[in-house]
C-alpha cells in the first residue's frame, strides 16, 4: 500500500519498494538516490535527462524533507578515553 509521507504530497513510501525508503511519487526513486546526484555535481537538468519522470517540485521535496530531517536531535558517541 502506498502512503504519502506526512506534509510531502510527491513523496511516498511502500514497505515492498526500496525497502520502505521514500520514494518520488511511487517511482522506484529515493530522495536518497536524488540527494546522492545532486552531491556528485550533477544539476537538476543533468539528472532530469536521465529520469524524465522527475519534476522541479519533486527536488525541492526532496531538499525540504532532507532539511527536515538533520533538524532533528542525534548524538554523536563520546570517545572513549585512553
Amino acid at each position: 500500500m502506498t502512503q504519502t509521507v506526512p506534509g510531502y504530497d510527491r513523496l511516498t513510501v511502500e514497505s515492498e519498494k526500496l525497502g520502505g525508503r521514500p520514494c518520488i511519487r511511487g517511482y522506484r526513486f529515493s530522495v536518497n538516490q536524488l540527494l546522492e546526484l545532486f552531491a556528485a555535481g550533477m544539476t537538476f537538468e543533468e539528472i532530469h535527462e536521465d529520469f524524465p519522470f522527475l519534476e522541479p517540485e519533486d527536488a525541492q521535496q526532496g531538499f525540504a524533507y532532507a532539511g527536515a530531517l538533520a533538524q532533528r536531535d542525534f548524538y554523536l558517541p563520546l570517545p572513549e578515553s585512553a
